[in-house]
């Protein structure tokens, strides 16, 4: 199953840094871009052969539990496609931080784990980390059938015909485009990532205008840190046009590992020149009084017998509007440790999110919740 994701400029602009880093790499070589997306796609759709979409007339939106693997699945939003609740993500580390070798294994401990969903775009890494994704599972030789692919399209190449979403880069434009893309058999279905309410809202109304097919979910950031969208914004969103959330960051680039409770350490990511926005916003006074907090949460985290890190992933996945979490990382250890969040879920009770809430005093509202 292929997944679009369509990314806007204006939103691409809040995070500085991460965002100079994503053109930089996307402009040093279009013709590498151009090249690797082709090798991408055409692994994808030989794979996408050897499966068949099968209609399904009663869609449960209620979460299932694999036997074998512990691993959950939820619907994307109210379309009938079955995700996992973790999914792995390839962001900076595929083609990149890490070896081929390495994203094999990783790619495998996730699959053998119940992962269906693998998510990368055409700008990670230059182009590469899709043709890595595509050359590992025609490696594996895994059923495409099984597996949920979410790619996302803007940045492309350095010149202005490699770049963008459209035509025009509206809103209209976009829909028409994915529309196609799906019409075509290039992907089943589309999504957003890092649009606003008002933006998908009015996607969702051109598509049912012009008989064309809207967004099933919005990719977002959410993490311990950053509830806005996703507890508030998405939730109106999915009751009235079935728009789901699959989220990133749950650990917030690191921020919420435990590693940079006592500075930066040489080793880390935020110690690299290019991530020194993320660096600036730990040593900050907000990024202080965070670490402060992460602090206050570890004894709740020992209670439940899991770790920090496996505590800010259970806690996003209580959150029933999520439909999927999408994990980073750069070593199997790693990984592994990710995962067993799954195990922590279950402990998540109304309790312990009260007192986790306490900690972090930032829990939004709604004006629904004002009305009250």
């Amino acid at each position: 199953m292929q997944v679009s994701i369509a990314c806007t400029e204006h939103n691409l602009k809040s995070r500085n840094g991460e965002d100079r880093l994503l053109s930089k790499q996307s402009s040093t070589a279009p013709n590498v871009v151009n090249a690797a997306r082709a090798k991408f796609r055409t692994v994808a759709i030989i794979a996408r052969s050897l499966g068949t979409f099968t209609p399904q007339h009663h869609i449960s939106l209620k979460e299932s539990t694999a036997k074998q693997t512990g691993m959950k699945y939820r619907n994307l939003g109210k379309s009938g496609l079955r995700v996992s609740c973790l999914g792995l993500g390839t962001w900076v580390t595929f083609g990149g931080q890490i070896s081929d070798e390495v994203a094999e294994r990783l790619m495998t401990i996730a699959y053998e784990s119940g992962v269906n969903l693998f998510d990368t775009a055409e700008v990670y890494a230059a182009g590469k980390a899709e043709v890595i994704l595509g050359s590992i599972i025609k490696k594996k030789g895994w059923r495409r059938s099984s597996l949920v692919i979410t790619t996302k399209l803007y940045w492309g190449g350095k010149a202005e015909t490699e770049r963008g979403l459209s035509r025009k880069h509206i809103i209209e434009e976009i829909v028409r485009a994915m529309t196609h893309v799906i019409n075509q058999g290039m992907a089943m279905y589309w999504g957003t990532s890092r649009w606003s309410a008002m933006e998908i809202m009015e996607a969702y109304s051109v598509a049912r205008q012009f008989n064309m097919i809207p967004p099933v979910c919005e990719q977002a950031e959410y993490h311990l840190f950053q509830r806005e969208k996703v507890e508030v914004q998405l939730p109106e969103l999915y009751h009235k046009i079935g728009v789901g959330a699959m989220t990133w960051s749950p650990l917030a680039c690191g921020i919420i590992s435990g590693k940079y409770g006592n500075g930066v350490p040489e080793s880390s990511r935020a110690s690299l020149k290019c991530y020194q926005w993320l660096k600036e916003r730990i040593v900050s006074e907000e990024g202080r009084k965070q670490q402060n907090k992460l602090k206050d949460l570890c004894p709740i985290a020992e209670r439940l017998g899991c770790t920090l890190p496996q505590l800010a992933v259970a806690w996003c996945l209580r959150n029933e509007g999520v439909s999927s979490v999408l994990l980073g990382s750069s070593t199997p250890e790693q990984l592994i440790e990710n995962l067993g969040a799954i195990q922590v879920l279950p402990k998540m009770t109304t309790h312990v999110v009260n007192e986790i809430d306490n900690i972090l005093r930032n829990k939004p509202y709604s004006k629904k919740d004002y009305r009250s």
